[in-house]
């Protein structure tokens, strides 16, 4: 019996073959767009996923500013930041959020979902968030996927 066969095959960052893909946010749900991109980005759809190597797809989102949440979540959800000054926590609500910069919300949903260690700020890199249907990475080909296509 042949047990080189039997070997599990490990990738790193030569082996791996990262894609370029575009997601339309129109209309989608914040939290079920944010798991399937963090899905995506981690590489977690792939065969020849690795835990400790960045092998997920680069991804861009487009009309971020057109997401939907649920129930009162726009206005009763709280986002908490802190200046570094005594006194200096500050809240804000998604609403708030999406007119000052639109792509911020989505942005925040998705860097919740990563890993929180070095090799989640360098998946963190591979997200593109634009608030209109212009991107500027046609050279890259990207493919144009359905979150519905994802599991």
């Amino acid at each position: 019996m042949n047990t080189l066969s039997y070997k599990t095959v490990s990738a790193n960052k030569n082996t791996v073959t990262k894609n370029w893909v575009v997601i339309d946010a129109d209309g989608a749900t914040l939290g079920r767009l944010a798991s399937k991109v963090a899905f995506l980005l981690r590489g977690k759809h792939k065969v020849d996923f690795t835990p400790h190597v960045d092998c997920g797809d680069n991804v861009i989102i487009l009309n971020a500013h057109k997401i939907v949440l649920t129930g009162k979540k726009m206005t009763d959800k709280q986002y908490v930041r802190h200046t570094g000054y005594p006194g200096g926590q500050r809240f804000a609500s998604p609403a708030e959020v999406l007119a000052k910069k639109p792509g911020a919300v989505v942005e925040r949903a998705v860097k919740g979902m990563l890993p929180k260690n070095k090799l989640g700020s360098q998946l963190f890199r591979n997200l593109y968030v634009y608030t209109g249907t212009e991107h500027p990475h046609e050279a890259q080909k990207p493919q144009l996927l359905n979150l519905n296509d994802l599991k």
